[in-house]
């Protein structure tokens, strides 16, 4: 094994560690109410090493008793949208906001969000997922707070941001619907799995990254992260360069990738 790859190992083991003794906080916590309801703590699963990371409500049910994430009915919505976006399930992680279930699938109490969000957020900082998959509307407003990235005001406000990627604060974040809302409105699936899709273009970066421009500007300290993210590493697909590339069609270097032009990147 290479260096690189030896490094990539420590830091794999590295994480485990982190997460067993993060697992063994987590099952101690008597930080909010639901200590005295729960049977268990479910705690997340999944490859640590994995660019995503899904972040769901609660455990439902099945999951409580089972001991497992996503195994009852939304679990197998979920196993069809993942396979619709060619993503194996062990190949990422998956974890709650809340990790106790809420007694007859009540809505989260905000001092339960506040109790529990705290294991989220070491989560994410032992993880360092490249992007956070935030599960329905408790979840993204969480995810996207913590990233001070406008989070949705109301539950009717979320559809809105999904499948649209955000980068925040260093953070790209992508939400989704949470499975169960196809248990209640299985017509909508084929569009929520067209969402679900646009992953697998997250898990790869745009083939013209390696000669364009906007890579070169970058290692150069003279653009914003964010264009990087949100396009050449994020939904290259939605790049007005990449499709005038894909056609042949000429264009200038300081064109960004939406179309507008930096003359700022011309003059320097």
């Amino acid at each position: 094994m290479n260096d690189s790859g030896t490094q990539r190992q420590l830091r794999s083991e590295q994480k485990k560690r982190a997460i067993e003794r993060l697992n063994e906080e987590i099952k101690a916590c008597k930080g909010c109410r639901l200590f005295l309801t729960r049977s268990r703590v479910l705690l997340g699963e999944g490859n640590p090493d994995g660019r995503i990371l899904l972040v769901a409500l609660s455990p439902g049910r099945e999951e409580d008793l089972h001991d497992r994430m996503f195994i009852g009915p939304s679990g197998q919505v979920l196993e069809r949208l993942l396979g619709a976006a060619k993503i194996r399930r062990d190949g990422i992680y998956m974890t709650n906001l809340i990790k106790c279930l809420l007694p007859k699938n009540r809505r989260p109490k905000m001092d339960e969000i506040e109790a529990c969000g705290r294991f989220l957020d070491k989560e994410i900082r032992i993880l360092c997922p490249d992007i956070i998959v935030p599960l329905g509307y408790y979840a993204a407003r969480h995810i996207m707070a913590k990233y001070h990235a406008d989070p949705p005001a109301a539950r009717k406000d979320f559809s809105t941001l999904c499948g649209k990627l955000v980068f925040s604060h260093g953070q790209s974040i992508f939400p989704l619907p949470h499975p169960a809302s196809l248990l209640y409105h299985p017509a909508f699936e084929s569009q929520v799995a067209e969402e679900y899709k646009k992953l697998s273009t997250l898990l790869q970066e745009c083939k013209w990254f390696h000669c364009c421009p906007m890579r070169r500007f970058y290692e150069e300290g003279r653009l914003d992260r964010q264009w990087i993210s949100l396009y050449c590493k994020g939904l290259w697909n939605t790049c007005i360069r990449y499709h005038m590339e894909e056609k042949g069609e000429v264009h200038p270097d300081w064109m960004l990738p939406d179309g507008t032009m930096d003359e700022r990147l011309a003059n320097l």
